[in-house]
């Protein structure tokens, strides 16, 4: 058997095994994401941070995301502020391009 006839079977195992990869990795981060405020900080609500971003209090999530330098290609998986340290932040769960799960800390104000 030639190299080149195992060759789609390879990269359908490959193209499998990043897909699987991929949702672990995804899985762990909306797990440890969740896991952020079980730490000593105190979070907002929706509505809290509805009326933050209304009154000047906080930046938007877009407006943050963009001051940061992160582009639209980014997928947000969780959003969260929080008191850290007497300030506020943003801590942002994204998935990047290229598969990889992240949690951001990015400054509300």
């Amino acid at each position: 058997m030639s190299h080149s006839a195992t060759s789609p079977y390879v990269a359908a195992m490959k193209t499998l095994i990043s897909k699987i990869l991929a949702s672990v990795v995804v899985a762990l981060a909306i797990a440890l994401a969740g896991s952020v405020p079980a730490t000593a900080q105190s979070c907002l609500d929706n509505r809290q941070i509805q009326e933050a971003v209304s009154s000047g209090q906080i930046m938007s999530l877009a407006d943050v995301l963009a001051s940061a330098g992160i582009d639209g290609s980014a997928e947000v998986l969780s959003v969260q502020v929080c008191d850290e340290g007497g300030g506020l932040v943003y801590i942002i769960g994204v998935l990047t391009p290229d598969g990889e799960a992240q949690n951001l800390v990015l400054s509300a104000q």
